[in-house]
């Protein structure tokens, strides 16, 4: 059995990444970590007790850090909705939010599950950052990190150079990447062109008749409206889901490689920027795996099997 950390500022993307991860029998979700990104902590944290419940699971969700290190806040609600979740209207969850912070809950589940705990971020890296910072040796204890976050060799989602998760908190993500820590990077590009959801792939997730597959779509509505207007985007793009399919399967990763990876930090020009040193000419030591392509049909296949 996998044991996996999510850690997640949850919206609608986030909420069918969870679902997925809730549906694998070979993994167990042990925490939730909320972090300020697509929104703020305290709806992040309704909306993934909301998901958690929906499924069936009792999962400890903590909060943690409501605001990126030295940046400010900047939520996606023109992406998600005002709530994160398409503005359905979904129900308050009954679960009580867990006491302990989400950086208290990573350390202390680094120690009981070292060598064990892979990480799975969807959201900005604050709480990991953070967690690194109060100790660095945790880095030695994470079996791997799953990070849906940044565009190898190619445009951001955000600015023409970054991404939004590493957009968001930069010095955050670079902390991460320079931490030792095994990880792979799953950019946000691999979510769109053939791996978007279009409208009759839609239809059939929405014909499994599951209460997960009507909350996958109906939460995204928003996202879909915004992919299209602003991305030009043919359809749905998932980005959380794509990377959660990636760690329940990495063999949907068709090209990966072992190259440098830098986050810049700089002015708005370059901020969040994941520049991938591919040819390896920076000299630079390798410190990310980096998904170049993926499988899109056997994304997709395990995206409807999830939902079912």
């Amino acid at each position: 059995m996998r044991r996996f950390l999510i850690d997640t500022d949850t919206a609608s993307d986030d909420a069918v990444a969870l679902m997925m991860a809730f549906s694998a029998t070979d993994v167990s979700v042990e925490a939730i970590t909320i972090v300020a990104g697509n929104v703020g902590v305290e709806q992040a944290s309704v909306n993934a007790r909301f998901i958690a419940e929906t499924c069936g699971v009792s999962v400890p969700v903590h909060a943690g850090c409501d605001r990126p290190w030295l940046r400010a806040v900047a939520p996606a609600d023109w992406y998600h909705g005002k709530d994160g979740m398409g503005d359905q209207g979904y129900p308050i969850p009954q679960t009580e939010l867990a006491s302990q912070h989400a950086v208290d809950a990573l350390l202390t589940l680094s120690y009981t599950l070292a060598g064990e705990l892979e990480l799975v971020t969807l959201g900005p890296l604050t709480n990991i950052a953070t967690a690194l910072a109060i100790d660095p040796t945790l880095a030695t204890r994470i079996k791997h990190c799953w990070v849906m976050g940044g565009a190898a060799c190619t445009h951001g989602n955000v600015t023409p150079a970054a991404e939004y998760n590493f957009w968001c908190d930069p010095e955050a993500a670079e902390r991460v990447f320079s931490s030792g820590m095994t990880l792979t990077m799953i950019g946000w590009e691999h979510s769109c062109d053939a791996a978007t959801l279009d409208a009759e792939e839609r239809r059939h997730i929405l014909a499994l008749g599951t209460e997960r597959a009507r909350i996958a779509i109906d939460s995204n509505a928003t996202a879909l409206q915004a992919a299209q207007e602003l991305q030009a985007q043919s359809g749905l793009a998932l980005a959380d889901p794509v990377a959660m399919a990636v760690a329940l399967d990495p063999s949907i990763a068709t090209d990966i490689g072992e190259h440098a990876v830098q986050i810049l930090c700089g002015d708005e020009t370059v901020r969040g920027q994941s520049l991938v040193d591919k040819l390896g000419t920076s000299g630079r030591n390798a410190n990310a795996h980096v998904v170049f392509a993926i499988d899109a049909p056997r994304w997709k296949a395990l995206l409807r099997e999830s939902l079912a």
